[in-house]
């Protein structure tokens, strides 16, 4: 609801019936509302100094003396007296930054990420600049936390938790984080100060020597300009084309700058601490303040010609340079000139306008979205109607799925190449001497004898080529292999081999043709529209469809034994999960979607005209 402490009121409506309490809680508790419909991630996390705590706090060399760290564990809400031993014992004991974190997050949570500077070129378990976050039962063993992992991100930390353990503990999750990492960095210190905005002396050579060049190339361009050498762009004048051109050569000297001046601030650099951690700032602030401002724009263009001929009464007629069209080539630790003060003043008096316009225009059309769409909602036969009863879909979404429960999952056999495939998901039955390391030797022996088994591990292989070739034609025919679909199975799995402590060295105790079964079955309990005639089955088979191709691709039997190592009682604990899940993620009867809609639409827009300037 966006309030704030300048003058905004908020009115108290008193729910004086069961149903209307149950109906508050449900609708607008708090801890309910961390997760959005609208893009299927957190809309909480964890902001500003927090978590730029969190980020000086999970770093490798951060070691904690026993006096903070006792005065930490009195922060923590469930502290029963346990102290957890000290990484270091001799010859003072020390605690890691790690560990504290370890204690607040929720023993469920399987997660794996990277940070936000992890490296493309990065490949292996080991990362050398600890940007591969890893949590396991709730352990933080690897990584630095920044905003990816704590801030409002699909699959961050804060969504994990929500989805599964529950609204409650992502609650707790956050204030916990909040008190312990708080203190901690109350101890530590944390301030900015004139010193972090300073360059080296050879930093500011080269700065210079980017500005310099160019202004000599803009020049350069006026002589061509003048002597009618330059060459018009399609689709544009001369004139248009010279502004491009210019506009080109001053912005990538500006990005330049600030490119030479970024590298050249140390891990020690407290501008640098908060825009790796996410916090405040970004490279165009960094560059600003010790590189150089830049151009400055008026309705997309150079500043314009104000008086006759000229931009400012302070310049020469017809002076088409950088200065006197708006470059500003100091930086805010330098200082401006007047004319460059001037013409920065004139590009954010733009920026204040356009905000102050668009702020109501969107507000309008916002409302106009809620009012034509107020009374959709999804019914009790899953359909979606308006006041009048007019069907507006025969099923949300078409697939009768709330957007909270979805998230981004990668299809794995899209991406194969056929010998990959094969080595995925079909069994070497025919190879002499073929005796699996990852199933009974007893189910191996009647995989070669047994004809029944041959003929359901070729149907299953073809049933997933049959749908590698559907997903790539028909679905998702860009070649795009993650998309937003309910139940994360992957973790599922994870969560399985954490908690029946699966050895990955051992051989799966599961027949093939159970794993296969089971999957039938499942797929078969998986009912979106329920019906029997064949319109509902064909309704049911499209509703399902791209989530069944996932759980067929990822639970493939070969993948169940070889890959996951599953035993009986995982696999059916598995299923059973997805199972839970899937109804669980299906919609609400009564949810006013044609609101959530409208809203969802609303405020991307109304942030655009906020984040303007």
């Amino acid at each position: 609801y966006n309030a704030d402490f300048d003058g905004d009121e908020m009115n108290m409506h008193v729910c004086q019936t069961f149903e209307t309490r149950a109906e508050t809680m449900e609708l607008m508790m708090v801890p309910k509302c961390v997760v959005s419909p609208q893009s299927n991630r957190p809309v909480m996390g964890i902001v500003q100094d927090t978590l730029l705590g969190c980020r000086k706090v999970t770093k490798r060399d951060t070691f904690i003396e026993k006096d903070v760290f006792m005065n930490i564990l009195m922060w923590w809400e469930d502290f029963e007296g346990k102290i957890p031993s000290p990484t270091i014992l001799k010859p003072r004991p020390l605690w890691t930054g790690k560990q504290v974190f370890s204690l607040i997050i929720p023993r469920a949570v399987n997660l794996e990420r990277y940070s936000a500077w992890h490296p493309d070129s990065e490949r292996g378990d080991f990362s050398p600049g600890d940007t591969q976050v890893r949590v396991e039962k709730g352990e933080l063993l690897a990584g630095i936390l920044c905003k990816k992992s704590l801030g409002t991100s699909g699959g961050s930390l804060v969504h994990i938790i929500w989805e599964e353990v529950g609204p409650d503990a992502a609650r707790k999750f956050l204030g916990h984080t909040q008190w312990l990492v708080n203190y901690w960095l109350l101890q530590q210190g944390f301030s900015i100060g004139i010193g972090d905005t300073i360059a080296d002396a050879s930093t500011m050579d080269t700065i210079n020597e980017t500005i310099a060049k160019a202004k000599t190339e803009v020049k350069d361009l006026i002589e061509a300009a003048c002597e009618k050498q330059l060459e018009a762009q399609p689709g544009r004048t001369l004139m248009e084309s010279f502004e491009n051109r210019v506009n080109q050569v001053l912005n990538k000297a500006r990005d330049d700058a600030g490119r030479a001046a970024q590298s050249s601030l140390s891990e020690s650099n407290n501008v640098k601490a908060m825009v790796t951690a996410g916090s405040k700032g970004s490279f165009i602030n960094i560059s600003q303040m010790i590189a150089c401002v830049g151009q400055q724009n008026v309705e997309g263009k150079r500043i314009p010609f104000g008086f006759v001929d000229r931009t400012l009464p302070h310049f020469t007629k017809d002076d088409y340079g950088p200065e006197s069209r708006g470059f500003v080539e100091n930086s805010y630790l330098r200082g401006l000139t007047p004319q460059e003060f001037f013409f920065h003043a004139m590009g954010g008096r733009e920026g204040l306008i356009d905000t102050a316009v668009k702020t109501s225009e969107t507000g309008y059309i916002q409302r106009r979205l809620v009012k034509a769409m107020e009374d959709v909602m999804v019914k009790y036969d899953g359909t979606v109607r308006n006041s009048l009863g007019d069907v507006i879909q025969f099923l949300y979404g078409e697939d009768g799925m709330d957007a909270v429960w979805i998230e981004s999952q990668s299809l794995p056999s899209m991406k194969m190449n056929k010998s990959t495939f094969d080595a995925t998901y079909r069994y070497e039955i025919d190879q002499e001497d073929w005796s699996p390391d990852y199933m009974d030797p007893q189910f191996a022996k009647d995989a070669k004898i047994v004809a029944e088994f041959r003929q359901v591990m070729d149907a299953e292989v073809l049933q997933l080529e049959q749908d590698r070739r559907t997903l790539g034609l028909e679905i998702a025919p860009t070649g795009d292999s993650s998309w937003p679909l309910p139940v994360n199975i992957k973790r599922l799995i994870w969560n399985a081999q954490k908690i029946f402590k699966i050895d990955l060295r051992k051989p799966s105790d599961m027949n093939p043709m159970d794993v296969v079964d089971g999957m039938d079955k499942l797929q078969e309990r998986l009912k979106v529209v329920v019906g029997d005639d064949h319109i509902s089955r064909e309704a049911q088979k499209n509703a399902t469809l791209f989530f069944n191709c996932l759980l067929r691709s990822t639970m493939s039997s070969k993948q169940v034994l070889k890959d996951y190592r599953l035993n009986m009682e995982a696999f059916q604990w598995v299923i059973g999960e997805i199972e839970a899940r899937f109804l669980q993620s299906q919609v609400a009867p009564g949810e006013m979607i044609g609101c959530v809609a409208a809203q969802s639409i609303g405020e991307p827009a109304t942030q655009m005209t906020l984040n303007t300037f």
